[in-house]
C-alpha cells in the first residue's frame, strides 16, 4: 500500500514537472517566434513611415587657371538626395517628431577619399547645395518644429522632407586651348573626360533614426546605388524609389 502511495505521488510530481516544462517550452517557442518575426519584418505600424527617396544626379566643375589652357574644370559628380517623412495616418494617436537623423555614413568607392557628404546650405537663396568646406558633415540632423525648411535642417513634427548631397569630387579634369570653343556645357563635361560608370560608382550606406518626442526611437539602415541613370551621356538624371519594403525600422528606444 505504501509503495502504491508512493508510486502515485511520483507520477503526479513528474506529471506536474512535464506540464510546467510543456508550458515553458511553449513560451520560449512563441518569444522566438515572435522575435523572428520582428527581426524580419521590423515596426508594422510606426507613428511616421519613409514613403519615398528621390535621387538627382548631375555634374559640373570648379573653374581653375592653368597656363596655355583656355578652359579648364576639375569635375565633380553630385548625388542629391531627398528622404519624404510621411505621418502614418492609420497609426491611431497623434505624435510628434522630434529629430531625423542621418548618421553611421559608410561609403565604398575608387574616389571614396575624394567624396564628400554636405548639408543644405543655409545662406544662398537659390541653391539647396553649395560644396563648401562649411557645408561638410558626417552626420545630419533635422529638428523638428512647426514647419519644415531644408536649408535650415528643419522637418515638420508631423512630417516633412530632409535631403543631403553625396559629392564625388574631383573625379576627372577638363582642359581645352581650343580658341573656337566659346561656352562649356557642365552637363557635358563627365563625357568629354572618357570616364566610365565603373569609375563613378558610389556604394553609400547610413542609418536613418526617426526620433519622437515621447521618447519612442526607430532606426532602419538605408543602402544606395549612385549615381543614378546614364549620368555621363545625359547629364543629369533621378530616380524616386517608393518600393521601400527593404528597409526594415526596428524600436531602439521605447
Amino acid at each position: 500500500m505504501l509503495k502504491e502511495k508512493w508510486n502515485k505521488l511520483v507520477n503526479l510530481k513528474y506529471f506536474h514537472v512535464c506540464v510546467i516544462a510543456i508550458i515553458i517550452f511553449s513560451m520560449l517557442l512563441a518569444v522566438g517566434f515572435i522575435s523572428l518575426r520582428y527581426n524580419v519584418e521590423g515596426e508594422t505600424n510606426m507613428p511616421f513611415d519613409l514613403t519615398k527617396i528621390s535621387i538627382i544626379s548631375s555634374s559640373g566643375g570648379i573653374n581653375k587657371e592653368i597656363p596655355d589652357a583656355k578652359w579648364a574644370y576639375d569635375i565633380y559628380q553630385l548625388n542629391d538626395i531627398y528622404l519624404y517623412i510621411d505621418k502614418n495616418k492609420g497609426y491611431g494617436k497623434t505624435e510628434a517628431i522630434k529629430s531625423i537623423v542621418i548618421d553611421n555614413i559608410q561609403i565604398e568607392a575608387k574616389n571614396k577619399d575624394n567624396i564628400k557628404i554636405y548639408k543644405p546650405d543655409a545662406q544662398d537663396e537659390k541653391q539647396i547645395f553649395i560644396n563648401k568646406e562649411e557645408n561638410e558633415t558626417t552626420t545630419l540632423e533635422y529638428l523638428g518644429e512647426m514647419e519644415s525648411n531644408i536649408k535650415t535642417s528643419k522637418i515638420s513634427n508631423q512630417g516633412g522632407i530632409i535631403a543631403f548631397r553625396c559629392s564625388n569630387n574631383n573625379v576627372a579634369e577638363y582642359k581645352t586651348s581650343d580658341e573656337t570653343v566659346m561656352e562649356i556645357a557642365y552637363d557635358q563635361l563627365l563625357k568629354s573626360t572618357g570616364i566610365t560608370s565603373e569609375d563613378l560608382k558610389i556604394n553609400l550606406t547610413f542609418d536613418l533614426s526617426i526620433n519622437l518626442e515621447e521618447g519612442k526611437e526607430y532606426k532602419t539602415t538605408i543602402n544606395l546605388e549612385l549615381p543614378t541613370g546614364n549620368v555621363i551621356e545625359n547629364g543629369t538624371q533621378s530616380i524616386e524609389i517608393t518600393n521601400l519594403d527593404n528597409y526594415i525600422f526596428k524600436r531602439t528606444k521605447n
